[in-house]
């Protein structure tokens, strides 16, 4: 047998032979050290986590307390510490000094202790050169609490500037540390290499199967011979990942630079199973049962158009009218008209049981959706739409119009189902043209929300939302039902029924129908009992008129109610329980289950 098949050999023993501790004694000791770095350097030690499991062998945690040495000498250099002194004892014995394969057969004690001694500051803090706006951290200055983790912040900081510049390569040049342990000082001079200011090469593309790779590149939109930018580079990821395609996107920069001082990079995608199936469903006592579906196709043709079929039936059993039934198409195509705008081709067809009325139409429109930003939306689009409305009395009228709807959406909270932080704004303006019996005129109307949490666990959050619209130009009897408004629901008014509150002004007063201008508002307050249970308390308030009806506080109803929710990894399951507070539009207890929050 060879000498290195006798040393894996004697390794495995060892290892095999190795005793479990047993009624382990663990002292820890940090003299002179304050509660916060007391508490870090305990929890840092992976000597403490082995000792504590009573499956840990006596050569596993000599290990551990061999790799304790540098851990815990970090956590000292992070705190602004370099003059510490630091002992781990097995038996009484210092760890550093018995060999990996001499651990001893039974431990009864642990001894750690670490001495921090002074704490240190910074007698010199320059790093140089720096790229004009580049921000450093407050902490990297002369007599601030000299942490390694500060020294690391400003140097990439001071990176980051140049590479914000062009200067894609920029690196270390040279580090000076040194601590003077009489003044407790230690002096940092580092030196930036910022290197050539660079522009953009080509882009290699790998890992595609289905994707032509000339609509793979014009989706991308990588800006070949542009100044180097980073935020360039995430704006690439951040276009393949929303269409969807892709289960994983990586984009690499070359190592090198190129003899004409530009920059390559390397595209890898990773495509996700074309087809998907998904589903939905919400509870409302009053309302009934919605139940929706959705078949989507994430890459229609190979050139990243993707079409998505949705259905729903709403309202089954319901108080309010009868059953709704919807069935709609949308294919949306990426990089239409720049790597930013999408085009899109909709079309609905519906069935509407209302309490006041039934609604038979179609819908069919094309436009574009832009990107401004990560958090900024807009979209324009032609559309034409018919419905026939047979209401009450047996009479039918039938609304058909050409619109031209413009929207802005404006998105920075932080979780789209259960946000609490930041705002939400979405604004659409809606100009149309009427034929026949139809008015010509335009409706405006916007959504917003805002959230703020409260506590460092943020476990209590408040949110709010404002909603309101508006028609003009176009008299309510020949406005299309689809543009007026109504006020009641999970969607509005929680508490109230469904579409509760609308107008009754046509047929002298003797029909309900929606308003042309509508104003709602909701609060809620959100609180974490445990990581999976959450209480809500919420007010909704709501108001429909039209100019042609007096408008008073009589035209407000309100609902209030408490909330139960149970948060998965998918967003929280929402129950809600709601009465009426004003208004005469309904009575008794509403009870409201989906998924996500109500807003």
């Amino acid at each position: 047998m060879s000498v290195s098949a006798k040393a894996v050999m004697g390794l495995v023993l060892a290892l095999g032979s190795a005793s479990a501790v047993m009624a382990l004694d663990l002292q820890f000791s940090t003299p002179g050290a304050p509660d916060d770095l007391r508490a870090a350097l305990r929890q840092n030690s992976v000597t403490v986590t082995a000792a504590d499991n009573p499956e840990t062998t006596t050569q596993e945690l000599l290990a551990a307390a061999l790799a304790d040495y540098s851990r815990l000498l970090a956590t000292l250099y992070d705190a602004g510490y370099y003059g510490g002194r630091i002992s781990l004892r097995l038996n009484g014995r210092e760890a550093a000094t018995i060999a990996l394969l001499d651990a001893p057969e039974t431990l009864s004690s642990v001894e750690i202790s670490v001495e921090p001694g002074p704490v240190f500051t910074f007698g010199k803090a320059e790093l140089a050169p720096l790229a004009k706006h580049t921000k450093l951290p407050e902490g990297f200055r002369p007599g601030a609490v000299a942490q390694v983790s500060v020294i690391q912040e400003a140097v990439s900081a001071g990176i980051e500037g140049w590479r914000q510049t062009g200067h894609a390569k920029a690196a270390v040049g040279t580090q000076a540390l040194s601590a003077d342990h009489r003044k407790s000082l230690l002096d940092a001079a580092i030196t930036i290499a910022p290197g050539e200011r660079l522009r953009f090469g080509q882009m290699e593309m790998t890992g595609y199967e289905r994707m032509n790779p000339r609509r793979l590149a014009k989706i991308a939109g990588f800006p070949t011979g542009e100044w180097f930018d980073p935020d360039d580079l995430d704006e690439v990821r951040q276009r393949l990942r929303r269409t969807g395609i892709f289960n994983a996107v990586s984009l690499v920069e070359s190592d090198t630079v190129s003899p004409e001082n530009t920059l390559d990079a390397t595209l890898t995608v990773a495509e996700a199973p074309l087809r998907r199936l998904g589903f939905g469903a919400e509870l409302a006592s009053f309302d009934g049962l919605d139940l929706s579906a959705y078949w989507l196709h994430r890459n229609l043709f190979g050139g990243g158009a993707r079409l998505r079929v949705d259905g729903a039936i709403e309202g089954i059993g319901g108080s309010n009218g009868g059953m709704d039934y919807s069935l709609g198409a949308r294919i949306d195509r990426p990089a239409t008209l720049g790597a930013d705008t999408s085009a899109f081709v909709e079309a609905e067809i519906y069935r509407a049981h209302e309490a006041d009325y039934i609604s038979t139409g179609a819908r069919l429109g094309f436009g574009l959706e832009h990107i401004f930003n990560p958090r900024l939306t807009g979209s324009a689009a032609l559309s034409y739409g018919w419905q026939d409305v047979e209401d009450e009395g047996g009479d039918t009228t039938r609304y058909s119009s050409l619109a031209l709807p413009v929207g802005l959406i404006w998105d920075n909270r932080d979780s789209v189902l259960d946000a609490t932080s930041g705002y939400f704004g979405e604004l659409t303006a809606t100009p149309f043209v009427g034929f026949n019996n139809t008015g010509t005129g335009a409706q405006i109307k916007g959504d917003f929300r805002a959230y703020r949490a409260f506590g460092d666990t943020k476990r209590l959050t408040l949110a709010g939302r404002l909603q309101f619209g508006k028609v003009f130009g176009s008299d309510l009897a020949e406005t299309p039902r689809d543009y007026l408004f109504f006020s009641g629901g999970g969607g509005t008014v929680r508490g109230q029924p469904y579409q509760s509150l609308g107008v009754d002004v046509l047929d002298g007063g003797t029909l309900r129908t929606g308003g042309t201008e509508f104003l709602a508002f909701s609060t809620e307050l959100r609180t974490r009992i445990t990581p999976t249970i959450g209480l809500v308390a919420f007010y909704d308030a709501g108001h429909v008129s039209d100019p042609g009806v007096a408008s008073d506080f009589e035209d407000w109803h309100a609902g209030a109610g408490l909330g139960l929710r149970y948060l998965t990894g998918i967003g929280p399951i929402r129950l809600d329980i709601a009465q009426p507070v004003s208004g005469d539009t309904g009575e008794g207890t509403q009870i409201y289950i989906g998924i996500g929050q109500a807003f």
